[in-house]
């Protein structure tokens, strides 16, 4: 059985998560699902954002990079393709999440981070 992409979900960068979520929500029709002062995951419909804090210092857990995540049906698959493509260690993989997912990631030529990743729920 192969992996079936399911959906690409931006993380985009927030120097203020509180105020930019607020923004979304009057602005753009946006509803919070979960927010902390370093993280909101915000949702309309069928589309997702994430917002993490960014301030391209070096507190920053980027320094500048953006983040991607590509949602999956069946994870496995895909992984063994990464690991065989060198793409990925075989240790990269997470199972079983705190907040409910198998996945990996990984960094492009350009520091932007690649998590690719399926719900629990899903597996």
């Amino acid at each position: 059985m192969n992996s079936e992409l399911v959906k690409l979900i931006p993380v985009i960068p927030s120097a203020d998560i509180a105020r930019d979520t607020e923004w979304y929500e009057k602005h753009c029709g946006f509803r919070a699902y979960f927010t902390d002062p370093m993280y909101a995951v915000i949702y309309r419909e069928g589309l997702v954002l994430h917002l993490q804090w960014h301030a391209d210092t070096v507190d920053d857990p980027l320094l500048g990079g953006s983040v991607v995540r590509v949602q999956v049906k069946n994870i496995e698959p895909i992984f063994e393709e990464f690991v065989e493509r060198g793409t990925v260690d075989r240790d990269a993989i997470r199972n079983a999440t705190p907040w409910g997912t198998n996945e990996f990631a990984f960094f492009d030529l350009n520091s932007n981070l690649l998590f690719v990743f399926e719900g629990i729920e899903q597996a």
